[in-house]
């Protein structure tokens, strides 16, 4: 089939290569030009813009695939498709928009004559190598269409259409909110482990061990062994945890529908303490605790004044 891929980063421009591997014929936009002569080497023919994309396919309907962030660059990038699209193309959002945003779309697209999938991706950047789990939003006839693509993109049983537009958005969202919870579990373990000094735990050894028959099991923890054989102590890495929308947009659900997500909205709490060097709500709990029962206050390491440099001990200073 033939494919044009709006976004050639790392999730499309390994899908696009995936699928060229796979045999189909496929088309590619992007704004850098670093990435589209990547992605010439990997046989996608490249353009910077999504009009001379359109001009060169050669079968119908044409099926668009746009791979950029959630937000207003999908916006526009969906916009900019559907204006030059045909009744009866297919649009697809393989990117982690918000559903309420991908219901609207494909109502409007529909209006128009034309198709509207989205789809939820999830595999990373060894989705290449492992193929993607896709599910997909939108009309049947649409998927029917697309099936081969999505066949060749995913691994065995990897893809399935979960219902009408904004379903495939929806599930992957509810997929990133329980990705959370996980990741917070092996955090919250794994540094239990590490501050039990006295054992000298292996974590690395232990990731590995538990993969073997454990019920924690899983593909994260085979990633926990890399990361930890690369470093067992993350010395150089920053607990700085950034998130991409889809966990707020889980919690703000679970609010809206008075469904209750406990592990999963703290673990999103947890994730904006992660980006407080120095927590005034933790300095606060501090400072009562040492109110009502006295308990001990860690003081504050003073910075040296770089204008004065250090101050004799007991010394007094001019005001």
């Amino acid at each position: 089939m033939e494919i044009g891929f709006i976004g050639l980063g790392r999730m499309g421009g390994n899908m696009a290569a995936r699928l060229h591997d796979h045999g189909h014929t496929v088309f590619g936009s992007d704004p850098s030009p670093v990435v589209r002569e990547h992605s010439q080497g990997e046989g996608i023919d490249a353009t910077d813009t999504v009009v001379r994309l359109a001009e060169k396919f050669t079968q119908s309907p044409r099926v668009f695939w746009a791979m950029v962030p959630a937000g207003k660059i999908t916006e526009s990038v969906l916009s900019e498709i559907a204006s030059l699209a045909s009744p009866g193309d297919i649009i697809i959002d393989g990117g982690n928009s918000n559903y309420k945003d991908s219901r609207r779309r494909g109502a409007g697209m529909a209006g128009r004559g034309l198709h509207f999938l989205d789809c939820g991706t999830s595999g990373g950047v060894w989705g290449l190598k492992n193929g993607y789990c896709l599910m997909l939003g939108g009309p049947k006839a649409a998927f029917a269409t697309v099936e081969p693509l999505l066949r060749d993109l995913a691994p065995p049983d990897g893809y399935l259409h979960v219902g009408p537009s904004g379903a495939g958005h929806f599930a992957k969202m509810v997929h990133n909110g329980i990705e959370y919870g996980m990741l917070q579990a092996y955090a919250e373990g794994f540094e239990l482990l590490n501050a039990a000094s006295e054992f000298d735990f292996d974590l690395g050894a232990l990731s590995h061990l538990w993969n073997q028959g454990s019920v924690v099991r899983s593909w994260l923890l085979e990633l926990a062994e890399r990361a930890f054989a690369e470093s067992d102590d993350l010395e150089s890495i920053k607990g700085w945890i950034d998130d991409s929308g889809e966990g707020r947009w889980t919690v703000q659900e679970s609010v809206e529908r008075a469904i209750p997500l406990p592990v999963i909205t703290l673990s999103l709490q947890m994730r904006f303490r992660s980006r407080q060097d120095d927590s005034f709500g933790a300095k606060t709990i501090a400072a009562l605790r040492n109110q009502f029962g006295g308990h001990a206050i860690t003081a504050k390491e003073k910075e040296a004044d770089p204008n004065t440099g250090p101050q004799p001990s007991g010394g007094a200073r001019d005001l």
